[in-house]
């Protein structure tokens, strides 16, 4: 009896001609179907990106497909990996006093919009411990100061590796992450926060924007480096604003579009279309398999 398995290829590596065919004829010959593809060459950098649907029904393992798969990585000097498609992400959530994204976040998981498994939720206050608790979700409560920071961003950590964490969620946490906690999980915290930067910084940002007559409110979302909201950018969206709209309208909307923006994001990253290329990403389209799921958000 045959099972049906479904992984993704991503690969990284210099663009030369006969890529696509070695990967294409590899994944033919291992009794694999592509169920979808999708590739970019940049020409400025000379870097190549390419992600693959795969669908095996000859039951065919990642650790088969990774050993046959070696030799042309090492041809093509590729980075690449293979991932099990149908395993949910494994995701640490992390927020302060704002709790729009957290609980946009929440009803998605909760409805099936969302495939990741949330295995925990960190913040510095305890807004938010019922609601978290409620979702048999694990809350953790990590204080932040000034003094204790090196050891809050330990405990921090313990978290992350105790759960088996693959990526990190600052859905409105705001503490500032050290520049040592960016490096070492780079490319697995994203980031959400409103695009007015950088313009309007500090508190009340949305009422700063009012006072401007601002016509467009968005919002951003990037992975986190030590350069402080200056990530590569994974998602973006505006609304458009009236002048008989009021601060208050501000704040509503702008909590909207970034909900949205932030969910958008996460899943462009669980489902590995996302590739960060230098200071920027290539985001490649939501795959037939993932897009009913997407736009239920």
């Amino acid at each position: 009896m045959s099972t049906t398995a479904n992984y993704v290829l991503t690969v990284t590596c210099k663009s030369t001609r006969g890529i696509v065919a070695a990967i294409s004829g590899y994944l033919a010959g291992r009794g694999c179907n592509i169920a979808d593809s999708s590739q970019f060459d940049d020409f400025e950098t000379g870097k190549f990106f390419m992600r693959v649907s795969i669908r095996s029904e000859e039951g065919v393992t990642i650790d088969d497909l990774k050993q046959g798969f070696q030799p042309i990585a090492d041809k093509f000097a590729m980075e690449y990996n293979i991932y099990d498609a149908d395993k949910p992400m494994k995701v640490l959530l992390m927020v302060s006093r704002f709790g729009h994204c957290l609980n946009d976040l929440l009803y998605r998981w909760r409805i099936g919009a969302l495939p990741i498994e949330i295995v925990g939720v960190v913040s510095n206050h305890f807004e938010y411990q019922k609601v978290v608790v409620n979702h048999d979700i694990p809350f953790h409560h990590i204080k932040v100061t000034k003094e204790n920071k090196p050891q809050a961003e330990a405990q921090l950590l313990n978290i992350v590796e105790q759960s088996g964490t693959e990526l990190v969620v600052l859905a409105r946490y705001m503490q500032i992450l050290s520049d040592k906690l960016c490096q070492k999980m780079s490319g697995r915290i994203i980031n959400i926060h409103h695009s007015f930067l950088p313009s309007f910084k500090g508190a009340n940002p949305y009422k700063q924007a009012y006072e401007r007559g601002v016509k467009l409110i968005g919002a951003t979302a990037h992975y986190v480096t030590s350069d402080l909201d200056e990530g590569p950018i994974i998602e973006q969206d505006t609304v458009r604003i009236t002048h008989a709209q009021s601060p208050d309208d501000y704040v509503s909307l702008g909590r909207d579009v970034e909900s949205q923006v932030l969910a958008r994001a996460i899943h462009a990253h669980i489902h590995h279309r996302s590739f960060i290329n230098g200071n920027r990403t290539v985001v490649f389209p939501a795959s037939p398999g993932s897009y009913a799921s997407e736009r239920m958000g």
